[in-house]
């Protein structure tokens, strides 16, 4: 299960900061619920690509001695299975969708100069589908802004709020993924298992 790393700061922070095990570690088991701090569980490894960095970064994990599940604390400028940082989406959706930038100029606001055709369509795509219920679950923390569709409504109202901080919320608390979870995930981002085909859902 991966939870919010309550970092802010910039990602070179970010990387001296994952070092230190005590720092952000979790006093209870968000699945479990067991009421003990959880154990160091090493890291994982994950590519990461911003405005001004494009490697990779390490995710500290913990494991709850009760269930023997684990935890990750993913950092809040990161959006699970998505390469690209939360700043660099974005700053792409709003040129493209706002301001009305083509693909290649939008990609220039974000940075990503030499970004494929494809990238950019599955973002606003992506977007697209959650626009309407990212409008109805940011209503508790902004009023709804005026605009003509979901679309630009949900756009207005992220940037009303700040992208991060927009992401803690949804995924903190509601399992909301800014994009939409995978296909292959279930909505609280676990893998989600499908029935065969014929068979009643």
């Amino acid at each position: 299960m991966q939870i919010l790393h309550p970092f802010a700061g910039s990602i070179q922070q970010y990387c001296e900061a994952v070092s230190d095990p005590d720092r952000y570690r979790p006093d209870h088991c968000p699945q479990c619920e067991a009421q003990e701090p959880l154990a160091g569980h090493g890291f994982y490894s994950r590519t990461l690509v911003d405005v001004a960095f494009d490697g990779v970064i390490r995710v500290r994990r913990y494991l709850c001695h009760l269930c023997k599940r684990t935890v990750s604390l993913l950092p809040e400028f990161a959006l699970p299975w998505l390469r690209f940082s939360i700043t660099v989406i974005a700053l792409f959706l709003v040129a493209r969708l706002l301001q009305r930038l083509t693909l290649e100029g939008a990609a220039l606001v974000a940075a990503q100069a030499s970004m494929p055709y494809q990238r950019g369509q599955f973002w606003i795509r992506r977007f697209c589908k959650q626009a309407e219920g990212l409008c109805a679950a940011l209503a508790a923390l902004t009023g709804p802004a005026l605009a003509p569709d979901f679309l630009s409504r949900a756009l207005q109202m992220l940037e009303s709020t700040g992208w991060i901080a927009a992401h803690r919320f949804l995924f903190a608390d509601l399992r909301y993924h800014l994009l939409g979870w995978p296909r292959g995930l279930a909505p609280a981002g676990r893998r989600a298992t499908f029935a065969p085909a014929g068979t009643p859902a």
